[in-house]
């Protein structure tokens, strides 16, 4: 099992900068921002950029794997994603992996921007986001017509430092089982429960378990599959569920919403990732 920190993009860029130091110095594995670009409709939210942030965060530190936790594609160029994506790989060394998604909340994020938010539209985007962006890291000349991209007699270089390519975990809310098909495409999923109200929830372990059955009844080869589930701190029992339905990373929260989430989440960082 691995153990990484994830963060809302909220508040002072230096301070997450920091925290990703943090959590680099006390043996954790991995440092992902969120990737929102409104956050919220009832509250001006003091939101800032992952990707500069996560430039910034691969200058100082040394070894932590750095991401996002998601990207939503759809309301993303592909080849502005990949140019970022490729130049935070060189920077980093190769400690990148790219968290995709549709995105949440569909309002702040993509509604009231002038973003299309229907579902299937975003997912559309997705996938042929995700098509474009392989065939951009790949260095080689290629052609593309998509219903929502168009690319024509273009290669990218340089090629990221990672082969064969960057890796890309996919989120997606279960009991929707489409994502998790898409997750099995590549090479690591990141599932999110839901409530009735819509809402992020935690999974239940046994919902852990259903899940990576059925994503890897959709698997093609035996490539090495990441599945990254999130909880509020460190509750060993609920990590020894988690492992034995087949996590390989675990992402915990703090606890804390609102003001004084830093304080929390450095207080947590500094206790340092379980043994094991």
């Amino acid at each position: 099992m691995r153990y990484g920190i994830t963060v809302p993009n909220l508040g002072d860029p230096a301070t997450l900068v920091e925290l990703a130091l943090e959590a680099d110095r006390a043996g954790w594995d991995g440092f992902f921002p969120w990737d929102h670009i409104r956050f919220s409709t009832e509250f001006p939210a003091p939101v800032v950029d992952p990707w500069v942030t996560l430039g910034a965060m691969a200058a100082r530190t040394e070894r932590i794997r750095l991401g996002t936790m998601v990207t939503p594609v759809a309301r993303r160029r592909p080849w502005k994603l990949a140019r970022e994506t490729v130049t935070l790989d060189r920077l980093s060394g190769g400690r990148v992996t790219l968290g995709v998604g549709l995105g949440y909340p569909r309002d702040a994020d993509f509604e009231l921007l002038g973003e299309d938010p229907d579902e299937r539209v975003r997912a559309a985007k997705l996938d042929e986001g995700l098509e474009v962006l392989e065939r951009l890291w790949s260095g080689e000349p290629f052609d593309f017509e998509g219903e929502h991209f168009h690319v024509r007699a273009t290669a990218f270089v340089p090629r990221p430092v990672q082969r064969p390519r960057i890796p890309i975990w996919v989120a997606g809310m279960w009991p929707n089982r489409a994502p998790f098909r898409r997750a099995a495409r590549f090479d690591g999923v990141f599932p999110i429960g839901v409530d009735e109200r819509d809402e992020p929830r935690e999974l239940a372990p046994e919902e852990l378990a259903e899940i990576v059955a059925y994503v890897r009844e959709h698997r093609i080869g035996s490539a090495p599959f990441d599945v990254a589930v999130a909880g509020t701190g460190l509750d060993a029992e609920r990590i020894r569920a988690c492992r034995e339905a087949g996590a390989t990373w675990f992402f915990p929260y703090a606890g804390v919403e609102g003001p004084g989430w830093e304080d929390a989440t450095l207080e947590l960082i500094r206790r340092g990732p379980p043994p094991g």
